[in-house]
């Protein structure tokens, strides 16, 4: 079996509904003769956390769930314990996978668990001439990828002056002479800068004098991947938003739903590039030493059928069930509810979205007590009118439970109650009463 070599790095959503087309995408790759494939997961990255047992579960259920794909836990998530004999099977396992994973977690930690074993050389040969299978890195472990890596714990939750790490450099082996930043367009700091994986401008600026000689940063948005297919010695940007060059001459942006050639990358997005590669795309040459190249995407933006974050869902759902209550539309506004609360079960899977999953959590108690209020208000018998929503949402607190999702189980039930609706557990399943 002859696989193809494609090395596949995301900015964030891993484990999220955006990032569902670029896996799917690279499985069919990999299976387009028709051949088995063997996944297996690096639990390397969070293999520092208590629960990191059951982010392994969590994770492969994702790939399970969504592709129909057992993978297999690599069972490296330390190799600092003395016990060589499973250090060595597991990079075995490794060895013997098409298919390898990383993702969330702290980049330092899986270096220095990494740099005791022989793990750099095996996902070498892979991506190799000869070679072939995908390596899929994501968030933390992308980070790990290029020349230099960002300690993003130590500085943006500890409060370290910035630094590099010494990266694996996987890159180099395809010429590629950078530090991966992903989360490059984060914007939770909301008042403060949170851009290039926390660092903010400020601080970016003062790491990138100090990369090597001839180093650039390789910086992709958040639910964005780079699909690069080494045979064909193309690169394919997929997902929400974008893969960005940024050198001493400036930046050069390239938009999802574009394909360029890995050249283009190896320069760092230089403006000799960018000429060779405009047959491929209509590069605007504005850089002047300031600004930045756009190579734009398609009419629309973005990878066609793209999802929206979960913040995103939220606020539209939430303005929608608005203006059914605005309107009078019971039903419209039962439909906003329960589109809010499939799309928070859908979201569980990803570890990054705590803060968004807090917002939506919030929408839907409002929208829950917001029922409740127009049922007071005497549009109709307020069981008739709450009976359907609130059977829904019990229907959904129920799966929530058996797919140990207790956070999205806990708001379903918060918001009821906050509404005036007290749900009592029992043996045939869950009741419920409205509060005087």
């Amino acid at each position: 079996m002859t696989l193809p070599r494609l090395l596949v790095i995301m900015g964030s959503g891993e484990t999220a509904p955006t990032m569902k087309a670029p896996h799917r995408e690279v499985f069919e790759r990999l299976t387009a003769q028709g051949d088995p494939v063997r996944p297996i997961m690096l639990d390397t990255p969070f293999g520092f956390q208590e629960n990191a047992p059951n982010l392994a579960a969590a994770t492969t259920k994702y790939f399970s769930d969504g592709f129909g794909r057992d993978v297999e836990v690599a069972g490296l998530a330390r190799t600092d314990t003395g016990d060589s004999a499973a250090v060595e099977a597991a990079i075995a396992r490794v060895r013997d996978a098409d298919w390898v994973f990383a993702g969330p977690g702290s980049p330092t930690f899986a270096l220095r668990q990494w740099h005791r074993t022989g793990l750099r050389d095996v996902l070498a040969e892979k991506i190799a001439p000869g070679g072939g299978g995908a390596l899929v890195f994501s968030s933390a472990a992308a980070l790990t990828l290029g020349c230099s890596t960002i300690p993003v714990y130590e500085i943006y939750k500890v409060g370290m002056d910035p630094w590099w790490e010494p990266g694996l450099d996987l890159l180099a082996e395809i010429g590629i002479h950078a530090a991966v930043i992903p989360h490059y367009d984060n914007a939770e700091g909301g008042h403060h800068d949170t851009r290039f994986c926390y660092l903010g401008e400020r601080r970016l600026a003062l790491l990138e004098p100090e990369l090597p000689d001839g180093a650039f940063v390789l910086g992709l948005d958040e639910h964005t991947g780079l699909i690069m297919d080494l045979d064909a010695d193309t690169a394919e940007v997929v997902g929400k938003g974008a893969m960005t060059l940024r050198s001493d001459a400036g930046s050069v942006r390239v938009e999802a739903g574009r394909t360029v050639p890995i050249d283009l990358i190896r320069s760092g997005g230089t403006d000799d590039a960018a000429g060779a590669t405009s047959t491929v795309d209509d590069v605007d040459r504005s850089l002047g030493g300031e600004g930045t190249d756009r190579v734009d995407a398609p009419d629309g933006g973005g990878t066609p059928g793209g999802t929206a974050s979960l913040g995103t869902t939220a606020a539209t759902l939430e303005r929608r069930f608005n203006d059914a209550i605005a309107d009078g539309d019971s039903s419209a506004a039962v439909s906003a509810v329960l589109d809010l609360d499939a799309a928070i079960v859908e979201w569980s899977a990803d570890t990054l979205q705590s803060d968004e999953t807090d917002q939506a959590r919030r929408a839907l108690r409002s929208m829950i007590v917001k029922l409740g209020a127009a049922a007071d208000a005497g549009l109709r018998d307020p069981r008739a009118v709450l009976g359907p929503v609130v059977e829904a949402a019990l229907d959904a607190r129920r799966v929530a439970r058996e797919e140990k999702a207790y956070a999205v189980s806990d708001a379903v039930r918060d918001g009821l109650d906050a509404a005036g609706i007290e749900v009592r557990d029992t043996a045939d399943g869950a009741e419920w009463i409205i509060r005087d």
